[in-house]
């Protein structure tokens, strides 16, 4: 660390543990001294530029346009936004610039189906609907439930559920397909049941029925600790997501990893769990929940290494959903190798089928090429963002 880098340094006092474990995977403790000044990011839905200047006058500050990253603007850290009236109707959210380079490096186009594996809390899934417009779908992925209501919550805040459908399910074996491919065999499959469930549109209210199997449901998954495969739930589907007017049986169809190859998903999101010792205000936060808390849900090397056996699933599982031609972006929040490019070798070294490929808007972005060529990283003191780690695939025909 720096001179000036010291001087700074209390701050944000680091416990020696936390300093060791930089130390073990060849991280700069100063970039969180960096983080100090690393500004807030807000994401502008687009159609409200006009309201610019109301916005601005609200938050009394003038916001600065992110030069790299459209319809992205920043501020200082201290300004709070959740009370404005902005924010409240849906016109601004927050997410960090880093996070919107990995949408931005799937290249979204209209009529994409679109599968983001760890949705939660929903930021990004906001952006790739933001990005999608009015065709093709998004489906939403993620295990923790509580966490997945918040995203439906945010996705019906900005009006942008219509092309969106959202499962509780664990990312590592999901498997159902966009619906494009549903529904090629829908009226076949509804014939063939006597009495098929068919999903009108969504409600809010579940009939009673539902609501009972579902509580059951979640009853059965606590008492098993979640040790067998559960069916998908599925919480939450707009307008034109796909759902409505099939069968329950047609929605949660299987099929072979050939078919899926041909019908899969045009682009994956795998934003995968991780220690996010990356993400420099979740580590900012341990000042308030303790230092101890940060020793198991961090430093622990048993998470730690349970978390890179669960990463290269959600890779590989996405990779698997992914049709010919597809691309998929991996990206954590930490800064390790272990969780970043050991991964990202452990994966190429088991698919032939799989390949890095540049980035091309990188050229304009704020980072620098990771340990691996093509693969990128981003960090408070390159970046001026939290720390990022993003991978972009496509899958090669056999």
């Amino acid at each position: 660390m720096d001179e000036e880098a010291g001087a700074d340094a209390p701050k944000l006092p680091l416990p020696e543990s936390f300093l060791d474990f930089l130390n073990d995977n060849g991280l700069d403790p100063s970039i969180y001294v960096a983080s100090q000044s690393t500004p807030r990011y807000i994401r502008l839905k687009p159609g409200c530029n006009t309201e610019l200047s109301e916005i601005e006058a609200e938050i009394e500050y003038k916001l600065e346009e992110v030069c790299w990253m459209p319809n992205f603007y920043y501020l200082p850290p201290d300004v709070r936004i959740a009370s404005t009236k902005a924010y409240q109707n849906g016109k601004i959210y927050g997410i960090d610039a880093a996070s919107g380079a990995a949408v931005f490096a799937l290249d979204i186009t209209p009529g994409d189906h679109v599968l983001d594996l760890c949705a939660a809390p929903g930021a990004k899934l906001c952006m790739i609907l933001d990005l999608l417009g009015c065709s093709g779908s998004v489906t939403g992925v993620d295990v923790a439930r509580h966490r997945l209501a918040a995203a439906r919550t945010m996705v019906q805040k900005y009006n942008l559920g219509d092309h969106c459908r959202l499962f509780v399910a664990n990312g590592s074996t999901f498997s159902l397909t966009p619906s494009r491919v549903e529904s090629n065999h829908s009226s076949c499959n509804a014939e063939a049941e006597e009495n098929p469930v068919i999903y009108n549109e969504w409600s809010p209210r579940r009939p009673w029925k539902e609501r009972k199997r579902m509580a059951k449901a979640r009853k059965d998954i606590a008492s098993n600790n979640c040790s067998q495969i559960q069916e998908p739930e599925l919480i939450f589907y707009g307008r034109h997501s796909g759902v409505v007017g099939l069968s329950k049986r047609d929605l949660f169809r299987n099929i072979n990893d050939l078919e899926l190859s041909q019908f899969g998903y045009d682009k994956v999101l795998v934003d995968a769990e991780c220690t996010h010792d990356g993400s420099i205000k979740h580590i900012q936060k341990f000042e308030q929940w303790g230092w101890k808390t940060l020793s198991r849900r961090v430093l622990d090397a048993e998470r730690t290494d349970e978390l890179t056996v669960l990463q290269l699933k959600l890779l590989s599982n996405g990779f698997r959903l992914l049709k010919f031609g597809g691309s998929l972006v991996y990206s954590t929040c930490s800064l390790t190798v272990a969780q970043n490019e050991d991964v990202v070798k452990q994966f190429l070294s088991q698919y032939a089928s799989a390949m890095l490929v540049e980035i091309e808007d990188a050229t304009k972005w704020p980072c620098r090429e990771a340990k691996i060529a093509k693969t990128l990283r981003f960090d408070p003191q390159t970046s001026s963002t939290s720390g990022l780690f993003v991978a972009k695939f496509t899958k090669l025909a056999a």
